[in-house]
């Protein structure tokens, strides 16, 4: 992907072989986003329609929900595919927010922070599924509701569970503090850019429509995520700056159904 003479053809033939991967590229290009008159089934064809971009995210997306359908074997019954298609709602708003502010990345942090941020859920569901089953049961007003619940009852929240989980696949500490803060973005020591763009990314995906997995939470009021201090960190609290910000997220927000109905 990051060399400059790779072609369609070289792409496809590494797709190829992943069952899985071709499955979600090929949903993903026939969705009604693209709106194309004529069934695609040829992965090459696929590949060109997409775009690297897009190619890049799907195949990121791909194992990480693979490796996270293998840790559900949980006795709970859950709609892990709400789950899934948050994780990567998440994913995309997260790469969107930090494009539209100073920071510059140059590689996928941006993608996997988002796509990670909610694996602490998977965890919990696995290791305290007695737990896990009356916390998913509730109702709640807000995610942090839910935040509350979780240590009440586990002792540890999802954010922390999922940080102390990548920081023992040692993964960087961008990703580990983005994940582990993303509920409170203004008590990270470092990275806390990453931690607030999740922040509002997850408040972004939930507005458009897409719960956050598996809990049940109010739906979220519009512009909700502009009080958040994640906003703050990212865009200050200037009109200027803040009206610019909504402007570039909007179209994202609106078309993020349709793709992620493409995707999962």
């Amino acid at each position: 992907m990051n060399s400059e003479q790779s072609f369609n053809s070289q792409i496809a033939e590494i797709i190829r072989p992943d069952p899985s991967l071709t499955a979600r590229l090929l949903r993903m290009v026939n969705s009604v986003y693209f709106g194309l008159t004529a069934k695609v089934n040829n992965i090459e064809e696929a590949v060109f329609y997409l775009g690297l971009r897009q190619i890049r995210e799907l195949s990121m997306a791909t194992p990480v929900i693979e490796e996270m359908e293998k840790m559900s074997r949980s006795p709970l019954r859950l709609p892990w595919r709400d789950l899934w298609k948050h994780s990567i709602g998440a994913a995309i708003m997260t790469r969107e927010i930090l494009a539209t502010t100073t920071l510059l990345i140059d590689d996928d942090t941006d993608y996997i922070i988002g796509l990670l941020h909610n694996v602490g859920k998977v965890v919990m569901a696995t290791a305290f599924p007695t737990e896990f089953a009356r916390i998913v049961e509730a109702n709640y007003a807000t995610p942090e509701d839910v935040c509350v619940a979780e240590r009440s009852l586990i002792g540890w929240d999802h954010a922390r569970v999922g940080g102390y989980y990548l920081q023992r696949h040692q993964l960087s500490a961008e990703i580990t503090d983005a994940v582990l803060y993303h509920n409170a973005p203004e008590s990270a020591p470092d990275h806390g850019f990453y931690a607030a763009a999740v922040q509002v990314a997850d408040q972004l995906v939930r507005y458009a429509g897409i719960p956050g997995g598996f809990e049940k939470v109010d739906p979220i009021p519009d512009e909700a995520w502009l009080k958040l201090t994640g906003w703050n960190i990212l865009y200050g609290d200037g009109e200027k700056e803040t009206r610019i910000a909504r402007a570039a997220l909007s179209n994202s927000v609106q078309r993020l159904p349709t793709v992620l109905n493409g995707l999962v």
